[in-house]
C-alpha cells in the first residue's frame, strides 16, 4: 500500500486538492457537497498523473539518485500494476468530477492529465521548454475548483492560475539546478542541463521571481482582496524576490536550495492570505 501511495505523489496531490478548494471558495459559490467531490476528484486525478508519470519514466528514474528508490525502478511494483493504478485513479477522478462537479471542471482536469502525461513527461527529454507545459498543468487546480463552483471561468480565476503558473518557474528551476547532474544523467533536457553555464537559468529565475510579485498583486485590482492582503502579499513576494535575485546572482547550492525551500512555503502562505482577505 505504501508503494502505491508513493506512486500517487501524495504531497503534490494535497497541494492540488488545497488549491482546487481555494478556487471553489474564491468563486463565491456556496461551500456545499460539491466542494468535497471536487477536491476528491482533483486529488485522484493528481494521483493518476503521478502514477502514470512514474510508469513512463521508470527507466530514467532508475538513473537518477533522487528517484532510484521509487517503487518501479526499485522493483517493488510491476509496470502493469502501476499502469492499472494510474488508469483507475484517472477514471475515478474524472468520473467524480463529471457527475458531481460538472462538465467544465472535468474537461479542465482531463486536459491537465493529457498535457502532463502525454506532453510534459515525454518531452522533457526533447526540449527545456516543457517546463511551461508542466507549469500550466500544475496551475490548473484553481481553475478546476472555480469552474466547479460557478460553472464558468472569470478573469479572477485566471489570476489564480497566473500566480500558480509563474510561481512554478523559479521553484522548478531551483530544483533543476540543484540536481542538474542527475537530470543530465537521465537524459532530461531541462534548462540547467542545456545551459550548463547557468546564464539563462539565472535570468529566468530573476525575471519570474519578479513576475510572481506582480501577479500576487492582481487580486487587489480585480476586487478579490483588500489592503491587508495587498500589504501582506507585497511583503511576502518582495522577500521571495530577494531570494530569487540572490539565487540568480550566485547560483550557489545554498542560495538555490534556500529559494526552493522558500517556494514551498510561499504559495500556501499567499493563498491563505488571499482566502482570509477575499472571503
Amino acid at each position: 500500500m505504501k508503494d502505491y501511495l508513493t506512486l500517487a505523489k501524495p504531497r503534490i496531490a494535497v497541494m492540488v486538492m488545497a488549491t482546487a478548494a481555494l478556487g471553489f471558495l474564491l468563486s463565491g459559490a456556496e461551500a456545499d457537497a460539491r466542494i468535497w467531490w471536487t477536491v476528491l476528484g482533483a486529488g485522484l486525478s493528481s494521483g493518476a498523473c503521478g502514477a502514470l508519470n512514474q510508469w513512463l519514466e521508470k527507466r530514467v528514474d532508475g538513473l537518477m539518485k533522487r528517484t532510484s528508490g521509487r517503487p518501479l525502478p526499485a522493483g517493488r511494483l510491476s509496470e502493469n500494476s502501476a499502469l492499472a493504478f494510474g488508469v483507475i485513479l484517472a477514471a475515478a477522478g474524472l468520473g467524480i468530477l463529471w457527475f458531481c462537479s460538472g462538465r467544465l471542471p472535468c474537461a479542465i482536469t482531463a486536459l491537465t492529465i493529457f498535457s502532463y502525461v502525454a506532453l510534459y513527461t515525454p518531452l522533457k527529454q526533447v526540449t527545456p521548454h516543457t517546463t511551461w507545459i508542466g507549469a500550466a498543468a500544475g496551475a490548473a487546480p484553481p481553475l478546476i475548483g472555480w469552474a466547479a463552483g460557478v460553472g464558468s471561468l472569470s478573469i479572477q480565476a485566471w489570476a489564480l492560475f497566473t500566480i500558480q503558473f509563474l510561481w512554478q518557474i523559479p521553484h522548478f528551476l531551483a530544483l533543476f539546478w540543484l540536481y542538474r547532474e542527475d537530470y543530465a544523467r537521465a537524459g532530461f533536457r531541462v534548462m540547467p542541463v542545456v545551459d550548463p553555464a547557468g546564464g539563462l537559468t539565472a535570468a529566468q529565475i530573476a525575471v519570474h521571481s519578479l513576475t510572481v510579485l506582480l501577479a500576487s498583486l492582481m487580486p487587489i485590482f480585480l476586487g478579490m482582496a483588500g489592503v491587508r492582503y495587498g500589504i501582506g502579499a507585497l511583503l511576502l513576494s518582495t522577500a521571495f524576490l530577494g531570494l530569487g535575485l540572490r539565487a540568480s546572482w550566485t547560483l550557489a547550492p545554498t542560495d538555490t536550495r534556500r529559494l526552493f525551500l522558500a517556494s514551498l512555503a510561499y504559495l500556501p502562505i499567499l493563498f491563505v492570505m488571499l482566502l482570509i482577505g477575499g472571503v
